[in-house]
């Protein structure tokens, strides 16, 4: 995401109201023209906003970039983000076990979880549990969408450090052969009565594998204090 002037952030948020206007009406802070022009220049370049006849407007992107304002500040909302939370599961000798990953890379570092990522623009849950597994894994599965959870981590003192929304996914007949280290991570099937055993766990692993136990689809919200981001 580049940065955004804030000159450039007033002439955006005229456009969020007035589907036209013109280069005057756009100058609402009354700056000279050469100056005003090159903000006016910067964001057509950007394709933010396009000259139709007289007048500007917002492109798609524009619309769409504009959109995430914060009307009153003027500046670019910060919203949570949207991952998958994968849980593979397997019977082995009639004992279940998870696959297990540990972060080996900055947040986090060290730190046990389940596979997972962000998912990519214009994707659906399943296709991005579907490319994290194999990205991560070297595994192919069968999906069932679970349930959310809504997690948030905070600092010691409260200050929110990181906001997401996870999609528990279920991993079944998992297929293929494990990479066992991959880049920033390390794969190990483990009894899920053993989960509690591995040094560093993330917040939050009771309320995956609850989501994933149980048969409807559930949604779980919480904050954690993590002394160790």
């Amino acid at each position: 995401m580049f940065e955004i002037h804030p000159i450039q952030a007033d002439i955006l948020r005229v456009l969020l109201f007035t589907p036209k206007a013109r280069f005057s009406e756009l100058n609402t802070t009354k700056i000279g023209s050469d100056h005003f022009n090159f903000h006016i220049k910067r964001l057509t370049e950007l394709d933010i906003i396009e000259k139709v006849e007289d007048k500007y407007t917002l492109t798609t992107k524009g619309k769409e970039f504009a959109n995430r304002f914060d009307t009153n500040s003027v500046v670019i909302e910060r919203q949570a983000k949207i991952s998958v939370r994968i849980v593979p599961i397997r019977k082995i000798n009639g004992q279940t076990e998870v696959l297990m990953q540990q972060r080996l890379k900055q947040p986090y570092f060290g730190y046990w979880g389940t596979p997972g990522g962000k998912i990519s623009w214009g994707e659906t849950v399943v296709e991005a549990s579907r490319r994290e597994l194999l990205e991560e894994t070297n595994l192919t599965a069968d999906f069932t969408v679970m349930g959310v959870h809504h997690k948030m981590d905070c600092d010691t003192q409260g200050k929110l450090l990181e906001d997401k929304f996870f999609y528990v996914v279920k991993a079944e007949n998992c297929r293929g052969d494990l990479a066992v280290d991959v880049e920033g991570g390390r794969n190990q099937w483990t009894k899920i009565s053993e989960i509690r055993n591995l040094e560093q766990i993330f917040d939050g692993i009771d309320v995956t594998m609850s989501i994933v136990s149980g048969t409807d689809f559930k949604f779980e919200e919480n904050r954690y204090s993590t002394p160790n981001y």
